[in-house]
């Protein structure tokens, strides 16, 4: 426990240029505090003192701002930085050497037992007031950008950024808001499955145009064959590319 309070430290200092000195650290970096209260909730929560654990966690939340499961599990120098207001989930794991800012939550969108919030593989970066929602694993040296919300798998080294709230089709909303209705409770507001309507217009478009181009070819195909010269027309460049369209909004 202490050679990883001591790991805690040290990160804090090589990447806080406010951090003047371990004492400064120790007394005034509620990250710090925050996580030297975890490693004893979570102690007594693998060792089946649950009410325990929630109490000592409740406590670190009182007194950090910081909200922490005691089931949760945090990596080796993880840096919590300002860190007010963040929230970390049961079943949340946050690997070796990743960074929170003030206002993250590493949230579930499911009431189903099991893995229902994120993990984080080593080194992500996750900005403040970020929401990562969702039993998934975003990759070793992604990095979440301020305030985007993100509900899907993420891969190793990528960039999540700017997600803008939009109504979503009534007819889904509607089905999400009569089975919440049932389970008498909608986590975060959202389902894991809902699509964003502007993904949804935007999936319609390029479906729309490839179907345009199959038809475009159908059509060159039997003007060539009634003897209609289409070299011009096929030797004019298409850079349009649908499927990496398809794959940056999906």
């Amino acid at each position: 426990m202490l050679d990883r309070l001591r790991e805690t430290i040290r990160v804090i200092l090589d990447h806080d240029p406010a951090a003047r000195s371990t004492l400064e650290v120790v007394l005034c970096y509620p990250g710090f505090h925050a996580q030297a209260f975890h490693q004893v909730a979570h102690g007594l929560w693998q060792r089946d003192c649950k009410l325990l654990a929630r109490m000592v966690s409740h406590t670190s939340r009182w007194l950090t701002g910081i909200e922490i499961h005691p089931g949760a599990t945090l990596g080796r120098r993880v840096f919590i930085d300002h860190g007010m207001g963040t929230v970390i989930g049961e079943t949340t794991v946050v690997g070796d050497d990743c960074t929170l800012y003030q206002g993250v939550t590493l949230g579930g969108v499911s009431l189903n037992e099991g893995k229902r919030h994120p993990t984080l593989e080593a080194g992500v970066i996750v900005g403040a007031g970020a929401k990562v929602l969702g039993g998934f694993t975003v990759g070793a040296g992604a990095r979440i950008g301020s305030n985007a919300v993100v509900i899907k798998e993420v891969p190793a080294g990528a960039t999540m950024v700017a997600n803008v709230a939009r109504e979503v089709d009534k007819t889904r909303d509607k089905a999400r808001a009569e089975q919440a209705q049932k389970m008498g409770f909608s986590a975060y507001g959202i389902s894991g499955d809902m699509a964003d309507p502007l993904v949804q217009a935007i999936h319609g478009l390029l479906d729309h145009s490839m179907a345009t181009d199959r038809k475009l070819e159908s059509l060159l195909a039997r003007l060539e064959k009634m003897g209609v010269d289409c070299t011009e027309e096929r030797a004019q460049p298409d850079a349009f590319d649908p499927g990496y369209l398809n794959r940056i909004v999906e």
